[in-house]
């Protein structure tokens, strides 16, 4: 009886850039957009800084670049730095429903292969729209199971997607391609201890995804092998990650429609530089902030339902997330993060200064924020959010926002998604560099080599 690696590495195999859907396609291109965009504005940061020099320090020369650097290492690290520092400000894409970033990885890995032999516009298309795929259907076997445990999604299933990208672009036989998926089910890993004292580690997993992906690819080539049940054998994937026997898996998730039924087409890009599940209340607050001309000082109380799921991940501790200790911390508070969007009215890259997490007025709007458990939300497959802001007068003001923007019920527009990249490139790119990068992007299709997308990201 055929495994499951087995189905998925039929499936790459045989994928062709033909059979892809039309919307699938152009998605992916915005996607390939945005990781550019926000690889570049992760330059500027402390944490990008640090992932540039540390990737410097450990690789000697290669031919795959680091977005916006002209930095040429080996691809295996350009991978891993480039997809690290698009996570950097947590405003890279999710799949609602296993809620991986697995954008960021299969972009980073495909274009680091591009540098190395010939990928043309359509074969990275491909590979980047079954990674992503791979990764989001791994993923929702047991959708928010992981959270729970303190694991990351992406940590744990973009590897799987990457190895078989990396597996498709190398020209990898089904034997082999399977092989890297059980390689690389011995690499997942991510925990999310970071959430506790707001430090940087959670955004290397992307870059780790996409690395182990592509070592595994050219370890199954060469001939090491991996488990064929490493998804569900008695030592596998889910028995290792998942010790909970009562625990649901719906192992269907993983095959079930392949080819036809698109899961990526359920990932949401992002408007706001934030753990996704807060985004819904940030367009509520903002909303109601707009039409009723809210004057921050006049605020009394915010009140927030919420699903239990997000609970331990955005509202508690509550100390800890009224009071975040850096940027890392602020973007996973629901508390904090309404505070700074009311007392600001508006949530760009340059949220959670320093400045800004010790406004005395900021502090006090945090204050205000409370959460209340609805068991009537959804599960991770739909992020739903409403807000309630309660004025000193006693006037209340509420409304409801059923669908996160950004995603396939409230699309983000190309425009937006433009803009985005423009906001998140400038620094690095010129207004002139930022629409030829743009332009190449749209006609990645007719490209007879994607490595000159990477070209297009290098300053100024």
């Amino acid at each position: 009886m055929p495994h499951y690696s087995d189905h998925l590495a039929e499936w790459t195999a045989a994928l062709e850039f033909d059979s892809l859907p039309a919307d699938v396609v152009e998605s992916t291109k915005l996607r390939i957009l945005d990781v550019l965009g926000l690889a570049l504005a992760g330059l500027g940061t402390d944490y990008g800084r640090s992932v540039r020099s540390a990737t410097a320090a450990m690789g000697a020369s290669g031919k795959s670049r680091i977005f916006g650097t002209g930095d040429a290492v080996g691809p295996t690290l350009a991978a891993f730095a480039n997809a690290a520092l698009s996570q950097s400000l947590e405003y890279d894409d999710t799949h609602n429903e296993s809620i991986v970033h697995m954008s960021s990885p299969s972009v980073a890995a495909a274009l680091a292969l591009s540098e190395t032999s010939i990928v043309t516009g359509k074969q990275l298309i491909t590979a980047i729209a079954l990674s992503s795929e791979i990764a989001c259907r791994i993923g929702s076997v047991a959708p928010g199971q992981f959270h729970r445990r303190g694991f990351h999604p992406t940590g744990l299933f973009s590897p799987f997607g990457t190895a078989l990208l990396a597996g498709k672009l190398l020209g990898l036989d089904t034997r082999q391609l399977a092989s890297a998926v059980g390689i690389v089910g011995s690499f997942a890993a991510g925990i999310l201890e970071c959430w506790v004292d707001g430090t940087q580690s959670k955004f290397l997993h992307s870059g780790w995804a996409a690395q182990s992906g592509i070592v595994a690819a050219f370890l199954a080539r060469a001939g090491t092998t991996g488990p064929e049940a490493v998804f569900e054998g008695r030592f596998g994937f889910f028995a290792s990650h998942l010790q909970d026997a009562e625990a649901k898996r719906s192992w269907t998730r993983i095959f079930e429609g392949l080819g036809t039924t698109w899961d990526s087409r359920r990932a949401s890009f992002k408007p706001y530089p934030v753990a996704h599940v807060i985004h819904p209340y940030i367009d509520a607050l903002l909303r109601l902030r707009r039409h009723h001309a809210i004057r921050p000082a006049d605020v009394r109380e915010i009140v927030v339902p919420v699903a239990g799921f997000i609970v331990p991940v955005v509202c508690e501790p509550v100390a800890e997330k009224r009071r975040p200790r850096t940027a890392e911390h602020g973007r996973v508070s629901m508390q904090f993060t309404l505070a700074e969007a009311m007392q600001q009215g508006r949530l760009g890259k340059d949220a959670y200064a320093a400045s800004v997490r010790s406004d005395p007025e900021v502090l006090r709007l945090a204050d205000c924020v409370t959460y209340q458990v609805d068991p009537t939300y959804p599960g991770p497959e739909q992020f739903k959010g409403a807000v309630k802001v309660i004025m000193r007068d006693g006037t209340v003001h509420e409304t409801i926002e059923e669908f996160n923007r950004g995603s396939a019920e409230n699309p983000m527009s190309v425009a937006d998604l433009i803009a985005k990249f423009e906001e998140n490139s400038a620094g690095v790119l010129s207004s002139e560099q930022m629409k030829r990068a743009a332009a190449a992007v749209f006609a990645l299709e007719d490209s007879p080599d994607a490595s000159t997308l990477v070209g297009l990201t290098q300053r100024a």
